[in-house]
């Protein structure tokens, strides 16, 4: 796109300069904007919650091509399908439903069009009996119907009773709410590129706004809020700071709690503004309410609370155990005061995010107690949608950044049509081959052939071997096996095989001198030969000892054998030279270890006779020698000690001290 002069940046790249806001949209991309339809590809279309990187910006290509030419069909049906989408209609249909149960109980699977002459034989049959095995209440829902045609045809063929039991066993269970469903929902507009998608989370919307999806657009306009400007302090000289406008505007709840950390934080939706240092106003979020609790309950170096512990193997009697027991009590009591104090600004919050690991944890903030805040039935709990850490401030200021920010993505459309193409093809044949006989087969891999297995095997023998520096059997098993020296390891799409492709490459990326200097002079490998990096074997030797290597076989087999310069190999070094550097640099760090040594047992003697300065004796205790304190005997217990061994100590005399005071009570 052409911009005009003196502009140094295309209308685009000035929308997405700064990060986008899901409550405060710029209005060009808020009149323009338009959803996305459900069959498109999407950056994302797996459910589980993964953190996406803000500088990657969703626009990896190759995972989104790859999510969409994975395996997509169903071994049990002998079905391909052309994206997921389809395939996860498949695992609740009928169909399917019925050939898993026909699998569990030893029989043969059948094809669709088996299965359909099936139903088509048992529609009268159900046609008189649907009254009579649904409630009333339930006979104009499809999926209850549907459950009853698949019922009935399995009772059926199994001859057993039609009792409302028998069909429950074979019912599909029901479907969460919200199972399956892609956590962001995708938009496009005029504005940007055609190659450009905006996504936002789907969990800050209500219930109520996600049963019409095609109100997205609508709600998103709906749900912008003016900026607020930083409140000003009061006039009138009094100690009581007034509550800003944002107190009263919309907000959401936001805590994490886990591992003995609990951080909770109210965020109010509307934006605050501020000036930059260099000018111009800057947007950000205005907490309403924050604060954090730690507390020592979870064993060290072991895992779990201490009510877990005890629940599995007892109650300990310990100090430390008394103490984390303890700490849980008062954590859940500090906790509960804390959303008791925030109970009205919880209750007028919109949406509530919250992190609870373990139902110890969740019993802390759902209870059941007396004045409880928080209830599993509230419609407006969510979880977060992404994966957290630690329960601080700082990251429930991320969570919500990441919650409210909208996620740009930029995908090769011409990419990924050729790919459902390609995709669209395959499952026609895979739909072909699957009519042709009543029992589905299951789909096809590609069969390696002997040359390649033996290649296979050829690649782990000799890289085993190579590891293991093994220079005389790596040069006998290239020649019984009429190996060339420059043999290229298979699979060749592997990290380690693009990064060393031959067994010259291996040696020296494994710091093997000795194989190294047996491929060249005896084997006659070829040290031009690069890798997948464009890197010759000398490019990737990790020590000096290995270029050594490299530089004696130039030596040796002489300046006319290979092109030596494009090898990157320099100049010749004889053996007896190489082995001279090698001496020289073992004898000059034996020499430094003795002298450490020597320094060592130099500053001993000079620390050991200072115990013993005295000639005369008094009451027992040397002359001249003052009484130690219990910081000087504790620093001498702890010296020669890593600074881990030295707080391991300090916990055990802590301990111990506990013990000793718990005892005289």
């Amino acid at each position: 796109m052409s911009t005009a002069p003196g502009n140094s940046q295309a209308p685009e790249d000035a929308l997405l300069k700064r990060p986008l806001y899901v409550f405060d949209l710029p209005p060009e991309i808020l009149l323009t904007l338009q959803a996305k339809a459900a069959s498109s590809s999407l950056p994302i279309t797996d459910p589980e919650p993964t953190p996406p990187k803000e500088d990657e910006g969703f626009s990896n290509t190759e995972q989104s091509k790859g999510d969409s030419v994975l395996s997509t069909s169903c071994a049990l049906c002998g079905l391909a399908f052309p994206n997921v989408l389809e395939q996860r209609s498949h695992i609740k249909s009928d169909l399917h439903g019925y050939n898993l149960k026909q699998k569990l109980r030893g029989l043969a699977t059948v094809t669709d069009a088996h299965f359909e002459k099936l139903v088509g034989e048992l529609d009268e049959s159900i046609s008189g009996s649907d009254s009579s095995v649904s409630d009333d209440d339930e006979d104009d829902h499809p999926a209850n119907n549907k459950s009853s045609t698949l019922s009935t045809l399995l009772r059926k063929q199994a001859n057993v009773s039609a009792n409302k039991n028998s069909s429950d066993d074979f019912s599909p269970k029901k479907r969460k709410r919200g199972a399956g469903k892609p956590p962001l929902i995708w938009f496009t507009t005029s504005v940007l590129p055609s190659n450009t998608s905006l996504g936002i989370y789907r969990t800050v919307f209500t219930d109520e706004e996600q049963e019409d999806t095609t109100q997205f657009v609508q709600i998103v306009r709906k749900k912008q809020l003016a900026p607020a400007a930083a409140p000003s302090a009061p006039v009138d000289g009094s100690n009581g700071v007034p509550l800003p406008r944002t107190m009263t505007s919309p907000h959401i709840f936001l805590c994490m709690v886990g591992g003995g950390h609990f951080a909770g934080m109210i965020v109010s939706l509307a934006p605050k503004l501020s000036k930059k240092a260099a000018g111009g106003d800057e947007r950000q979020a205005t907490v309403l309410a924050h604060k954090t609790f730690h507390r020592y309950t979870t064993r060290r170096k072991q895992g779990g609370s201490q009510s877990a512990n005890d629940s599995a193997k007892g109650a300990a009697h310990s100090a430390g155990a008394s103490i984390r027991r303890h700490n849980e009590a008062a954590l859940v009591t500090e906790i509960r005061q804390l959303l008791a104090d925030w109970k009205s600004l919880i209750e007028d919050s919109q949406l509530l995010f919250v992190r609870a690991t373990g139902s110890g944890n969740r019993r802390t903030l759902f209870g059941p107690y007396d004045g409880q805040v928080l209830r599993q039935n509230d419609p407006r709990l969510r979880g977060f949608p992404f994966s957290t850490r630690r329960a601080t401030q700082a990251e429930l200021m991320r969570a919500f950044v990441e919650l409210t920010r909208v996620k740009v993505s930029q995908i090769d459309e011409a990419a990924l049509a050729a790919a459902a193409a390609a995709t669209q093809a395959n499952a026609e044949r895979a739909a072909a081959s699957t009519k042709q006989g009543s029992i589905p087969s299951t789909p096809s891999q590609s069969k390696v052939s002997k040359e390649d297995e033996a290649a296979l095997l050829h690649t782990s023998q000799l890289q085993a071997l190579i590891r293991r520096s093994k220079a005389p059997a790596v040069l006998s098993y290239l020649s019984s096996n009429s190996l060339s020296p420059d043999f290229l390891f298979l699979p060749v799409d592997t990290q380690q095989n693009y990064h060393a492709p031959t067994p010259l490459h291996l040696a020296a990326s494994v710091n093997s001198p000795a194989v190294i200097l047996a491929l060249l002079t005896k084997a006659e490998a070829n040290p031009c030969s690069t890798n997948g990096e464009g890197k010759t074997a000398f490019d990737i030797a990790g020590d000096r000892s290995t270029r050594d290597a490299f530089r004696v076989a130039r030596h040796e087999l002489g300046e006319a054998r290979w092109d030596w310069n494009a090898a990157h190999v320099p100049a010749p070094l004889s053996k007896a030279d190489a082995d001279k550097r090698e001496e020289r640099d073992r004898n000059e760090a034996e020499k430094k270890e003795s002298e450490r040594r020597t320094a060592e047992m130099m500053r001993l003697k000079k620390e050991g006779p200072s115990d013993a300065v005295s000639v005369g004796k008094k009451g027992g205790k040397p002359l001249g020698v003052g009484e130690k304190t219990g910081a000087e005997k504790r620093e001498e217990e702890a010296r020669g000690m890593t600074p881990e061994m030295r707080m391991r100590l300090e916990r055990e005399r802590r301990a111990r001290a506990a013990e000793e005071r718990m005892r005289r009570m």
